[in-house]
């Protein structure tokens, strides 16, 4: 259309986007909203597409004509003028949309559903078999309304995160507080939000404590408790106490709305398994169309056979063919599925990535803030040489403050701990040097703190047996080194611990159980560090002192014997890694990052939701397969009633129905799922807020 840029469709998230210059009426008169209902995304309700379509009146009325029909066929025979009347009635009432949209389609000569049963009732009603074409009217339109409820059921999970949408705030303008829309509140203003009551953007407190839940961003059931400085986030729900919050984002920019479309558009996104059944069907269809069309014709012509009743059953077989559950036994599953692991905080970024996860056999995953908490600290600071500790800690936590690296973070709070100002240093000419150290003037010196490598590479005349042994001695331990040289000598060592998480042991006990043989640890921290924490926690291969390009080598190789391998990383430095990984995931905690460059986000960190994806895209995979079987089986069982003439329009659609109808039910098996072993909920003890 002119004006037209751009249109797609998502039909999982029942939404139409169209780009260009162009009103919705011109859209309208295109065609493009024919037989559909047309909703503005807004004002939605919850109420089921299928239960709000007038058709289902027609469908009504057409049911009673059907039994009334049926009754006149035992009272006054078949071919009874009141008998056929009532058969007609139902038929057209019942089918009208169904032969609009079918001749429509006969004319641009496409061959969906819907054109197969508008010529199978026209051909019915043609040969007189009035009473079947009706009910095959009515039938169809029952096994239409499965189809719509097991799309909306799938689309259930979706449903729940957008009704955590807050749609008013609460605004503190001056001395008095106002209603106002969501999308009204800039970033800078003040809103207040009182115990029970949605929080309404994400913000940071300005005052007030509370429990906050936060179940609608992380899937995490336990409140955590909020307190001036603390983030918050749109959609979570305030448990006691009042808290006033600084608003950070727009509406339209907060997490839950980021969420909210990354689950839409993974949805629409179509599985390898999805886009096989596509292609199949595009095949299947005419396929069935000329089987059909042949047992018409053959047996009468060269056997001499009743040409009625081998259109019956020609006609049979049309219906019979009809792929709709074909057609949906892959995305109600998958649609069903990723709405279930969102709804759990886990955000899978498409079909395709689901399926990667049931394949995977290695899983490489980063140390700090994946495998540890993330949160380094010094358990050991030696002066060397004779040096003078607090000269040596005030130079270096002075010259790591220009370094957002968390161990430079760690020996700054060391510092500080221990009273030893840095304030007053003059810093200059600072330089990081990417996976090593950093260095720069303190005062005039030259400071450098860094691993023991690159103090090694660049000054090999500092490196002493002494200071060897004692780096050696730490990192038996499973400890960090940092070394501190001032003026080309060697200062001081500092050593960092950062402590595992609670739940990384158990994973490791899982992926085992689930056949993930190779369990691969890719870090820059040191050798002898990396291997006590590998050997801990039962790592197959462990790879130390990598820099950023050696990980991606590593991928490399650990892909090239047709493994399926993914990256766990925290979405911030590993971007480049979860990138060349077929699955990239985020131990993000939810960062607008992590969000972006991975292709499963982990919105808290939880590693247990790891087995439980693999479980969860295991047993989706399964599930469509199954669903494939029963679309064709039952199809298959019908077809082979034909050669002994005993396929019956009503067992067709009634085939179709129950192919359907198994299809739907097994999908939604994903809504439901075991709480130790796949997503589910627990209960949760409210924190106290002394």
């Amino acid at each position: 259309m002119p004006g037209v840029e751009g249109a797609s469709v998502n039909f999982a998230a029942e939404k139409l986007t169209v780009k260009g210059y162009i009103t919705e009426s011109q859209i309208e008169q295109a065609g493009a909203f024919d037989q559909i209902t047309v909703k503005h995304a807004d004002k939605k309700n919850d109420e089921p597409a299928f239960l709000t379509k007038k058709k289902w009146i027609q469908v009504g009325i057409a049911a009673v004509f059907v039994l009334a029909g049926w009754g006149s066929h035992f009272l006054n025979g078949e071919t009874h003028t009141i008998t056929v009347l009532l058969f007609f009635l139902a038929i057209m009432i019942g089918g009208y949309d169904l032969f609009a949209q079918g001749l429509k389609n006969l004319r641009s000569f496409i061959f969906d559903m819907k054109t197969l049963m508008t010529v199978a009732v026209i051909g019915a009603a043609l040969i007189g078999e009035w009473g079947e074409g009706a009910l095959v009217v009515v039938l169809f339109a029952v096994s239409e309304a499965l189809e719509s409820y097991s799309m909306d059921q799938a689309r259930r999970s979706l449903r729940t995160i957008m009704k955590q949408r807050p749609e008013e705030a609460t605004v503190v303008r001056g001395e008095s507080t106002f209603s106002v829309p969501v999308s009204a509140v800039e970033p800078g203003e003040k809103l207040v939000v009182l115990s029970g009551e949605q929080i309404p953007l994400d913000g940071e407190v300005t005052e007030g404590r509370s429990a906050v839940n936060e179940a609608a961003i992380t899937g995490e059931s336990m409140p955590q408790i909020k307190k001036s400085g603390d983030h918050v986030y749109a959609g979570s729900l305030n448990e006691e106490g009042v808290l006033y919050v600084e608003a950070t984002k727009k509406a339209a920019d907060s997490k839950l709305a980021k969420i909210i479309h990354l689950v839409e558009e993974a949805q629409a996104e179509k599985a390898p398994a999805q886009k096989f059944v596509d292609r199949f069907a595009y095949y299947y269809t005419p396929a069935i169309i000329l089987l059909a069309f042949l047992i018409m014709i053959i047996p009468p012509l060269i056997f001499g056979a009743s040409w009625n009743e081998w259109v019956y059953l020609g006609l049979a077989t049309l219906v019979v063919g009809c792929p709709c559950a074909l057609v949906i036994s892959t995305p109600v599953a998958i649609v069903t599925a990723i709405g279930t692991a969102a709804k759990n905080g886990v955000l899978i970024k498409g079909g395709v990535y689901l399926e990667e996860w049931s394949r995977l056999n290695t899983i490489a995953f980063d140390k700090t803030g994946t495998l540890t908490k993330g949160e380094p600290e010094v358990s050991d600071f030696l002066p060397v040489d004779q040096s003078n500790g607090a000269d040596v800690l005030r130079y270096t936590a002075a010259l790591e403050a220009y370094s957002t690296h968390p161990l430079a973070k760690a020996v700054v709070n060391y510092a500080s701990s221990t009273h030893e100002q840095a304030d007053h240093l003059l810093v200059e000419n600072v330089e990081t040097h990417l996976g090593k150290g950093v260095e720069g003037y303190v005062n005039g010196s030259c400071i450098r703190a860094g691993n023991p490598h690159w103090i090694q590479e660049i000054l090999p005349q500092a490196w002493s047996s002494e200071v060897d042994a004692l780096v050696d001695s730490l990192q038996k331990d499973g400890k960090t080194t940092v070394i501190a040289v001032i003026d080309e000598r060697v200062a001081g060592v500092f050593a960092l611990q950062d402590s595992l998480r609670e739940d990384a042991a158990a994973l490791m006990q899982d992926l085992a159980e689930l056949k993930i043989n190779k369990r691969v640890l890719l870090t820059g921290d040191q050798k002898v560090s990396a291997e006590a924490i590998s050997n801990g926690l039962g790592l197959t291969d462990v790879y130390a002192e990598m820099m950023p390009e050696d990980k991606l080598t590593e991928l490399e190789r650990l892909a090239s014997n047709r493994n399926k391998v993914a990256m766990v990383g925290d979405g911030i430095n590993d971007a480049p890694a979860l990138a060349k990984a077929d699955i990239g995931i985020a131990m993000g905690a939810g960062t607008d990052t992590a969000l972006e460059t991975a292709d499963t986000a982990l919105m808290k960190n939880d590693l247990s939701q790891i087995p439980k994806t693999i479980r969860l895209s295991r047993k989706t995979m399964r599930i469509i397969k199954q669903n494939i079987l029963f679309a064709l089986g039952l199809k298959a069982f019908a077809l082979l009633l034909v050669p002994f003439g005993l396929l019956t329009l009503w067992i067709a659609i009634v085939a179709d129905m129950g192919a359907t109808l198994l299809v739907t039910l097994n999908s939604l098996r994903l809504l439901r799922q075991r709480k130790t072993r796949e997503y589910g909920t627990e209960k949760s003890l409210r924190p106290k807020l002394s």
